[in-house]
């Protein structure tokens, strides 16, 4: 960085001060040198430059509005070089300069302008090596880091060990992958994802009482998936130090991007697990390695449990799979977590009595609430698997019991598959394939009327019985005739063969919908 001081500190250049400035003003940075003789030159000297002077000007401009203009420009100072026939520098010129709080240097006679400008080229010469030849240096100590699994707490150290700065690493999803000097709560956490979310992302987040914070993007596979975080705002970092927070954001690109790919094996590995489990025949002898390779004992006892949002909101968003993660890692218990579109489902060991599982899964729930403010997460439980030979119908009974939670907007957001209600234990327990059958062939007729007239006898049908029978009420929430809902409830009788008046028939309409809607719960 160049600096009047700097050049003072040359003794070649024989220069001395005569009015120091502001104070700092003699160690602020310098852009370069602009050598000039007219009475204004605030057009054409740049912010930040120091003007050289031999006073042709005098006969023209009085010195102080040389200096205001000088001033104006907003030049780092003036350096007024004496000549055989001004030996010695106008004290008008001095006095002008003390006024305005400009530096004023003087050179003397025997050392050229063209001395200064070559001093200054060698500096930038010097500075511009030695920064290349310190990046060629951080990059090798960032690389050796990140191939010897340092991780990104690691790479945070490897730029501390050059610039004492307080630093953090959040990626998009609020986690906290690494800090170094610098500590933050979950608001000002989130305040850095919202920070990222943003289009392009912010430079500057505000973290409340730290004040201002940089902020450095961290790319993965195209994506901004991180940032690296320095607790000083953007106006207060030197060029060295925000050039090395540039380049040790580049290198975290590949700890986050391997990061990545090691989440993304395991979440495959995971999927196949649980399609391993429903599958069941010979791929079920493979389940017991997978849990193994997971640090989740086969042997058991295992719980299951399937997350979702509540209806009208997207069942799973991306991150979610990856927060439940975290919360049985800060747990301290093994599990495997697989996520797909309608559910993410976690298979884990459990040698607490069974009662305090639901205990559980609502931490787990305020664990994701907070991650995703404004949406709803449920949990759908299944019972007890004894061991891994087992874990087929406890699997299915919490992807069930977490179905039946999105539908509802209030009360308890977790739940076990046990509270559903019996007609759902029964179902869970019979064979897939009959109750399809059993299904079919009661509706299928009905929902085939509907595919060719566009119909909404499936429809009429279900809000039939979920009011309990009641004409008047299904007819209000259908928005249509009584009349109508009597033509209706005909025609589902004649293509069902159940008449909806009859006790027994309502029930296997009702198992026939219930049927259905847990197969259609089924896809990962």
């Amino acid at each position: 960085m160049f600096t009047l001081q700097s050049l003072l500190d040359r003794a070649s250049l024989e220069l001395r001060v005569l009015v120091p400035g502001r104070p700092g003003a003699l160690d602020a940075p310098v852009a370069w040198v602009h050598n000039t003789e007219l009475p204004d030159p605030s057009h054409y000297v740049r912010e930040g430059e120091i003007v050289l002077t031999n006073g042709l000007w005098l006969e023209r401009v009085p010195p102080a509005r040389f200096v205001t203009n000088v001033k104006k420009a907003k030049a780092s100072g003036i350096v007024f070089g004496l000549r055989a026939e001004m030996p010695n520098t106008p004290g008008a010129l001095v006095e002008a300069c003390r006024e305005e709080e400009l530096p004023l240097l003087e050179i003397s006679v025997a050392v050229p302008f063209t001395a200064v400008s070559q001093a200054m080229a060698d500096m930038l010469t010097d500075e511009r090596k030695q920064s290349l030849v310190g990046m060629v240096r951080r990059g090798d100590a960032l690389a050796t880091a990140i191939s010897r699994g340092a991780g990104a707490s690691g790479v945070l150290d490897v730029l501390r060990r050059e610039h004492d700065l307080p630093l953090a690493v959040v990626d998009r999803m609020a986690r906290s992958l690494a800090v170094a000097g610098a500590s933050l709560d979950g608001d000002q956490l989130h305040a850095v994802a919202t920070a990222l979310a943003k289009k392009p992302p912010a430079l500057e987040v505000d973290l409340g009482d730290p004040g201002h914070a940089a902020l450095f993007p961290v790319g993965a596979v195209g994506d901004i998936d991180a940032a690296l975080i320095c607790l000083r705002p953007l106006r207060e970092l030197a060029t060295p130090e925000r050039q090395a927070l540039e380049q040790t954001a580049r290198f975290l690109s590949l700890e986050v991007a391997k990061q990545q790919a090691v989440q993304a094996i395991e979440m495959r590995f995971a999927s196949e697990l649980l399609e391993m489990v429903l599958s069941g025949g010979w791929r079920a002898t493979e389940v017991p390695g997978r849990l193994r390779a997971f640090g989740v004992d086969p042997s058991g006892p295992l719980a299951v449990c399937a997350v979702a949002f509540s209806d009208g909101e997207t069942a799973t968003m991306h991150g979610l799979a990856e927060v439940i993660v975290e919360f049985f890692a800060v747990e301290g218990v093994p599990a495997v977590v697989a996520g797909g579109t309608q559910d993410v489902v976690a298979v884990l060991p459990w040698r607490h009595p069974e009662h305090e599982l639901p205990l559980l899964g609502r931490r787990l729930a305020r664990s994701i609430e907070r991650r995703f403010p404004g949406l709803r997460p449920v949990v759908g439980l299944g019972g007890l698997a004894a061991h891994a030979a087992e874990l087929r119908p406890q699997l299915l009974q919490s992807r069930e019991a977490c179905r039946v939670l999105r539908r509802t907007r209030t009360g308890p957001s977790v739940r076990a598959f046990a509270e559903l209600g019996t007609h759902r234990l029964l179902l869970g327990l019979l064979d897939a394939e009959i109750l399809n059958e059993f299904a079919g062939e009661i509706l299928g007729p009905m929902k085939d009327h509907d595919a060719r007239r566009s119909g909404e006898l499936e429809l009429t049908l279900r809000t039939f019985l979920d009011h309990d029978g009641q004409w008047a009420a299904t007819a209000g929430a259908l928005h249509i005739h009584v009349n109508t809902l009597r033509n209706r409830l005909a025609k589902i009788t004649e293509l069902t063969g159940r008449d909806v008046g009859r006790t027994e028939d309502r029930v296997d309409l009702f198992l026939a919908l219930t049927v259905e809607a847990m197969d259609r719960a089924q896809p990962g």
